[in-house]
């Protein structure tokens, strides 16, 4: 099956997943810093920190999600959803991002370039690594370009039933170009379908302001605001589809809409090639942790060193009692030479 998650009212649901992905029915709540850590595990990716949440169970380690879509909705209360989900609330709503996620897949699949995009229209805040910037290159990143988007002829205003929302309002154009987003991103996709096939994981990170937007502009009780939360589920169902047929099932899709955050988002963007350094004192001279390559890293020297030293305790040995006359050649040809003299 396919994952695609989604939140009603501050709430992590999820409504289909595959067998390699399991995650448990309850109602456990799971802390908002720890979301991009559900994500990681689902991809079988460690984390410095355990995370101590039943919802998510180990699954299949030998088979994991070939990409996992992460959609940020921001300034809704509410999303109405299909029925048939597990669901579970967000404690401490709090602003987060996948960038370790991405540094983990950039560290571990770096020769194979995997697809990462990190997107966030209203912000006009792009970051694409790897394969991504050949694939997404003729994607809409700026509000310039996605105004123009919306207005060529194979935009989503010819298909979508705009109902009391205006394409002569601003808000209501970049509500419409976030979904417009979601469009192409699946349609370009789609004209290179073998990188949803290769074994590289891939990463997609959107963050979707509009609806906020349209709620600060008519009210949460106008007709605006609920016709546009209509479109936004349908199309984030119609995505969810759309990326459920390019991955082949084997995807994970999460949406994550949250009213409001507990605290101010102040997410600073670094491109993940570049090296951080710790300027942190240790007043206490203290050990620093372990890596959690370290048991690797230890195993392989350890096992390399003991198999030279067992290599030398052999061959030394059979120098020792090596039979001059006997197992060399040199010594063997000299004797038959002095003897055919």
């Amino acid at each position: 099956m396919f994952v695609f998650l989604g939140v009603c009212g501050d709430e992590f649901s999820v409504l289909r997943s595959p067998q390699s992905v399991v995650f448990r029915d309850g109602s456990w709540p799971i802390p908002g810093e720890r979301i991009p850590d559900v994500a990681a595990l689902s991809m079988g990716f460690s984390v410095e920190d355990d995370l101590s949440w039943p919802g998510l169970a180990v699954g299949d380690l030998f088979h994991r999600p070939r990409a996992t879509v992460l959609v940020t909705v921001k300034g809704v209360d509410k999303l109405t959803l299909p029925v048939k989900r597990i669901s579970y609330p967000i404690e401490n709503a709090v602003p987060f991002s996948l960038d370790s996620v991405a540094n983990a897949i950039h560290t571990l699949f770096s020769e194979e370039t995997p697809v990462v995009l990190q997107l966030a229209p209203s912000e006009e805040r792009v970051y694409m690594v790897g394969k991504a910037n050949s694939v997404f290159e003729d994607l809409s990143v700026t509000l310039r370009q996605l105004r123009n988007r919306l207005f060529q002829d194979n935009s989503i205003l010819s298909s979508l039933p705009l109902n009391s929302l205006s394409r002569n309002n601003e808000v209501d154009l970049l509500f419409l170009s976030e979904l417009q987003v979601l469009h192409d991103i699946a349609s370009l996709l789609s004209r290179h379908k073998h990188l949803a096939k290769d074994h590289s994981p891939d990463l997609y990170s959107l963050e979707l302001a509009g609806l906020e937007e349209v709620g600060k502009r008519y009210g949460e009780d106008s007709q605006q605001f609920k016709d546009a939360s209509q479109i936004l589920v349908d199309s984030l169902q119609k995505f969810a589809d759309e990326m459920f047929n390019l991955y082949s099932g084997n995807a994970v899709v999460e949406v994550v809409a949250v009213k409001t955050f507990n605290s101010p988002l102040t997410r600073k963007t670094r491109s993940i090639l570049q090296s951080t350094q710790s300027e942190t004192e240790n007043p206490y001279n203290l050990a620093y942790p372990y890596n959690y390559n370290y048991s690797v890293i230890f195993n392989i020297i350890l096992w390399m060193m003991i198999g030279l030293a067992l290599a030398v305790i052999v061959i030394s040995y059979n120098l020792w009692n090596m039979d001059p006359g006997y197992d060399s050649i040199i010594y063997r040809m000299t004797n038959q030479k002095i003897r055919m003299d």
